[in-house]
């Protein structure tokens, strides 16, 4: 039989997160976002829960084609825009709309030929300081695009830097207020954590929203909130089984290292997980992890093909026992990514991106369309 490690998507919950989404701004329309490849989940694998969506958001072109072999025909948005000049043709080819953050890419535009004008979603900085024009200089830009006969319809975004903490999104969204509040086009302005924290705020200024995160059940804001505060659910299970049962007097150590060391008899269970299939080696003694439907603790060091978890909770627990990494186990208890990734010292985002190739994939039988 295969290696017993399987990472589960659940259809039924991307439906759900998004409706959740859709919720917190109803009269907007919703991007999915499936960058990194639906984040970790599979373009693929999610297309059937998120077809609800108003359109897909996304990094580059090869994304956009596999979204379009899905037969989806509604928008596409290139959120990094065109990275050089040829890619429009592909964005003229497949109906892409794509962002505008820089100088260049409006000269990429003024030498294209195309027969049909753009749509094209105006960037501004306003206090990230990744992409987008300064708000001083975003009306000359608007006003170059504004021009060219290649571009159509002319939308405005930006993005917030601390949507998710205590400095919030009130100086950045005055700036963009300030900037663009006389320009015509429709506003694009929330992503997953100023739709849930900020939505209230927002909810006048936006005609599409950007959920990322939240559409696949991690908060965007923990440990603030918990996903399950704001309403989602987790879309990714990560589990696996027992393969091995040690008993440790108290002196014992576990693993690599040593480094941890039994204060007591205890019953360790060896699980098939391991940082070659993603689970973060910077989780160490304490990290959460589900046996059946029952709470416990990884102990020791991950190493690359397992790790070793504390059966005392579940003294019934023998060989092929199920596991659950992070998501939801088969009993329907709940392990949030976001506990996981704590404990890592990282977010949700990451793990949910970082399951390894040699990983297998499956969809919820219970939930896919």
């Amino acid at each position: 039989m295969p290696r017993p490690i399987l990472a589960t998507v659940d259809t039924a919950a991307l439906r759900h997160n998004l409706a959740r989404a859709r919720a917190a701004a109803p009269d907007a329309r919703v991007w999915a976002v499936v960058k990194a490849n639906a984040y970790g989940h599979g373009i693929e694998r999610s297309f059937e829960g998120l077809r609800g969506a108003d359109g897909f958001a996304l990094l580059d072109l090869a994304e956009a084609q596999r979204v379009r072999a899905l037969d989806w025909r509604g928008p596409i948005l290139l959120l990094e825009g065109c990275f050089e000049a040829r890619d429009l043709e592909l964005c003229s080819r497949l109906g892409l709309w794509h962002v505008i953050h820089c100088n260049e890419q409006i000269d990429m535009l003024a030498a294209h030929k195309t027969g049909l004008p753009h749509r094209v979603f105006l960037k501004m900085n306003s206090g990230m300081n990744r992409l987008g024009f300064t708000p001083e200089r975003f009306r000359a830009a608007w006003t170059r695009l504004n021009a060219l006969p290649q571009v159509g319809e002319i939308s405005l975004m930006t993005h917030f830097s601390d949507a998710d903490g205590p400095k919030g999104i009130s100086v950045q969204l005055q700036r963009f207020d300030a900037a663009a509040h006389d320009l015509p086009g429709e506003r694009t302005l929330s992503n997953s954590a100023a739709l849930l924290c900020h939505g209230a705020a927002l909810a006048s200024r936006s005609d599409w929203i950007r959920p990322g995160i939240a559409v696949y059940g991690s908060a965007p804001d923990f440990p603030a909130h918990r996903a399950a505060e704001w309403g989602l659910q987790p879309a990714m299970t990560l589990g696996s089984r027992i393969i091995g049962v040690q008993r440790l007097e108290a002196g014992d150590t576990v693993g690599y290292g040593s480094s941890f060391t039994a204060d007591r008899p205890l019953r360790i269970g060896v699980v098939a997980c391991g940082y070659a299939d993603g689970y973060p080696r910077h989780c160490s003694t304490g990290t959460p992890v589900l046996v059946g439907d029952v709470r416990t603790r990884m102990v020791g060091r991950v190493s690359m093909d397992m790790i070793t978890v504390d059966l005392t909770p579940i003294p019934d627990a023998a060989m092929g026992a199920e596991v659950t990494l992070w998501g939801r186990s088969l009993g329907g208890a709940l392990l949030s990514i976001d506990e996981v990734a704590q404990a890592a010292g990282t977010v949700g985002y990451e793990l949910m991106c970082a399951v390894a190739q040699r990983v297998p994939f499956a969809l919820d039988p219970g939930s896919a369309a």
